[in-house]
């Protein structure tokens, strides 16, 4: 892997976390990701599935493990099923696990060949009762195609029909959303290779590149440092396309006096950052750009102080909407007096502020983890205001990943420059 080696004590005390929340007698069965098909003969860059890396840290496609922690046989109450490479597949794919790079990346002693699967699958499942299955079950997702733990699970519940099933996914994502040491320090990771890259940007950028160009200096400075790539697709929004909250073209040429909002973060290790920042393509904000950014900065600060144990998601997000509706009516976007006959199920702000300032991140961008649930030490999740003013050729959006603990929140993207003249100052001088 381009990353380097996690201690394997990560993937062994997660998995004594999730057993212990098992009814007795259970098997639980999680898939890699599928290779997605591309055109011809091509796949998509592989990508581990989250949950089966977070189990096993394995990182490799057609894998699966088994957890069975009440199983007699002590020998399998976990296993590993993998790829049996040959000299055809060594030639033409590469370098596949060994049992005993397996063993040394999970922790787990039982390794065996993916065509062993059926037949340890029948002995397991001859002394459970319970079946534990694996889903995306991500609220505001709906892919038109199924993954792989989807169908390999209907599979397994029409083959033994006789058996009760449960979902993995409520135990798993109480798990994951708070990080251990090992984790926080992967995301740390991940977020100083972001703060290299958003300085080489400011370096780069200047009216008559292209917002490719700036997405390519990005590219180098993730690839240097190890990273896998990006967590996410990369936006490179100038001028208008600021204003388009998922803008990922990144084909347009940046203008004098327009200003770019750019929403990237590292993926090192399948643990990603998320960082936004804005700014001016020639170096200086206008008097009405620096109006803009300082509105939306002052409330970005604001709510960094309720990343505190007991908010949620939730509190968050209505205080950002109070602030930021304030902000707007100062900017001169709205005026006071029209809140009085506004609907209240579509007010005023949404036209400029239309989305949410928190969500949790991990092994995903949108990790998992409740809206309504109260934070508390050990989550990181974004803080990311922002201001969307088409008419005026402006949208700025401000974003670090901010961890939770017992005190203070600590803003793991705090050595990254946000404060308006200090980007000036930097862009200056370069």
């Amino acid at each position: 892997m381009r990353y380097l080696p996690i201690d394997n004590s990560l993937f062994i005390n997660n998995r004594k976390r999730f057993s212990g929340k098992l009814e007795k007698k259970s098997i639980c069965i999680f898939f890699s990701a599928y290779q997605s098909p591309r055109n011809g003969d091509q796949y998509h860059p592989f990508r581990q599935q989250s949950d089966i890396f977070y189990l096993s840290g394995i990182d490799q496609e057609k894998s699966i493990l088994i957890i069975a922690p009440d199983h007699p046989d002590k020998s399998l109450r976990e296993c590993l099923f993998l790829i049996k490479t040959n000299v055809k597949i060594a030639t033409w794919e590469g370098h596949k696990y060994s049992k005993e790079e397996a063993r040394a990346t999970s922790g787990i002693d039982t390794v065996f060949w993916l065509e062993d699967f059926d037949f340890y699958l029948n002995e397991i499942m001859s002394e459970c009762e319970n079946v534990y299955l694996n889903r995306n079950e991500y609220p505001k997702f709906f892919p038109e195609t199924e993954e792989k733990n989807h169908r390999e699970g209907d599979k397994i519940k029409q083959r033994f029909p006789l058996h009760k099933y449960f979902r993995s996914t409520p135990i798993l994502t109480q798990a994951r959303v708070v990080k251990s040491e090992i984790e926080i320090k992967l995301i740390e990771n991940a977020c100083n290779i972001t703060s290299k890259a958003f300085k080489k940007v400011l370096e780069t950028t200047k009216a008559g590149v292209y917002e490719f160009d700036v997405q390519a200096e990005i590219d180098y400075v993730f690839t240097k440092n190890r990273a896998n790539g990006h967590g996410y697709a990369p936006i490179i929004a100038s001028g208008k396309n600021a204003c388009v909250l998922h803008y990922i073209e990144n084909n347009d040429q940046l203008k004098e006096g327009d200003l770019m909002l750019m929403d990237f973060g590292a993926e090192y290790a399948n643990y990603t950052a998320d960082m936004s920042r804005t700014i001016p393509v020639n170096g200086r904000f206008t008097k009405r750009q620096r109006q803009c950014y300082d509105a939306v900065l002052m409330v970005f600060k604001e709510l960094k102080k309720m990343y505190v144990p007991g908010n949620s998601i939730n509190i968050v997000n209505e205080k950002a909407n109070a602030l930021m509706e304030k902000e707007i009516i100062k900017l001169g976007l709205i005026k006071k007096e029209d809140l009085k006959n506004q609907d209240p199920e579509n007010p005023l702000y949404k036209k400029y502020f239309m989305h949410g300032v928190c969500h949790h991140i991990g092994l995903d961008v949108h990790d998992v983890g409740p809206k309504h649930q109260a934070f508390e030490a050990g989550m990181i999740l974004t803080c990311e205001p922002g201001i969307y003013i088409p008419e005026e050729n402006i949208g700025i959006r401000i974003e670090n990943d901010i961890l939770i603990t017992d005190g203070e929140a600590n803003d793991l993207m705090k050595n990254i420059p946000v404060e308006a003249s200090e980007i000036e100052e930097l862009m200056s001088n370069l």
